[in-house]
């Protein structure tokens, strides 16, 4: 894939503003639930955590793991859950389940975070 990009630092650049704008979104959204987001695009608000704090980690920088989910959250997970979360269908369940296979099947991965 070409790169689309000047350079390295603008890269970062607007890739960082991509994924604040992101998080954003996925804190203004909280109707759209985990289950969801995993069944349709095979990744949720856990696992957008889980990436930051890996990429903290690889760059030998401290952020704690319930840290860094809270940040995508914009609160606490759990009290995002008490107050957003709804009871997940055997419908959304299967369709996770299929899409967390086809994340399998492209080396993506296979965690719920």
């Amino acid at each position: 894939m070409p790169d689309v990009f000047i350079d390295e630092a603008t890269r970062d650049r607007l890739q960082a503003a991509a994924f604040r704008r992101l998080v954003h979104h996925l804190q203004a959204r909280t109707d759209v639930q985990n289950v969801d987001l995993m069944g349709v695009g095979g990744f949720c608000r856990n696992c957008l955590g889980d990436w930051l704090h890996e990429a903290a980690t690889e760059a030998g920088v401290p952020l704690e793991h319930a840290d860094a989910r809270t940040h995508v959250y914009g609160m606490h997970q759990s009290d995002w859950k008490k107050q957003h979360q709804t009871e997940a269908t055997p419908k959304q369940l299967a369709r996770m389940a299929g899409s967390l296979e086809r994340n399998k099947a492209a080396g993506l991965g296979n965690d719920l975070g």
